[in-house]
């Protein structure tokens, strides 16, 4: 194994060729994609916004469109000024968002650091300082803990007195033998 920079399988022109041709795809998938938008917002505004058609009519039918006309205009003009009210809300929640996430980054920075093996009477040397002059043994002041054995049933044989503990008198064996 070698320690020097790594060489690249493809040629520096060859990359750049692939580049330009990368970008030149690029740019033609964007007009595309310009192109089809436009399409998509004459073909909607062709459906909610049939031709007017003023020829023919009357004053009164004029003044009747005109009316038609800004009312449709007020409930438009409601829901954009309600989009744009929920849009700087949430661009608001974001900016305290991303304060917030930038304070706790720059709050709770992890320090490196390092396993240190010390003696607990180091550490208390440490701890202490000049008032620790005597060594403690810690292990002599645990208190030591007996076990106490459990108690254990001897385990019988269910089948052997069935019949025997069948019925009430079975039950009245059992709650005797488990009262002493």
């Amino acid at each position: 194994m070698s320690d020097g920079p790594k060489k690249s399988k493809i040629s520096s022109s060859r990359k750049l060729g692939l580049k330009i041709r990368l970008l030149a795809v690029a740019t033609q998938m964007l007009e595309e994609e310009k192109n089809q938008k436009m399409k998509e917002k004459e073909a909607l505004l062709a459906e909610r916004l049939p031709p007017l058609n003023l020829s023919g009519l009357s004053l009164q039918e004029l003044q009747d469109l005109c009316k038609e006309l800004h009312r449709k205009i007020d409930i438009v003009d409601e829901e954009r000024y309600d989009v744009d009210l929920k849009v700087s809300k949430n661009d608001v929640e974001i900016e305290n968002m991303k304060l917030k996430i930038t304070e706790m980054q720059s709050k709770f920075k992890k320090p490196h650091l390092r396993r240190v093996k010390i003696s607990a009477e180091a550490m208390l040397s440490v701890l202490l300082g000049s008032k620790h002059k005597e060594s403690f043994d810690f292990k002599a002041n645990l208190k030591t803990v007996k076990k106490e054995e459990e108690k254990k049933e001897e385990v019988t044989d269910w089948r052997k007195n069935v019949e025997a503990m069948s019925g009430m008198e079975g039950r009245k064996k059992l709650f005797d033998a488990s009262g002493n």
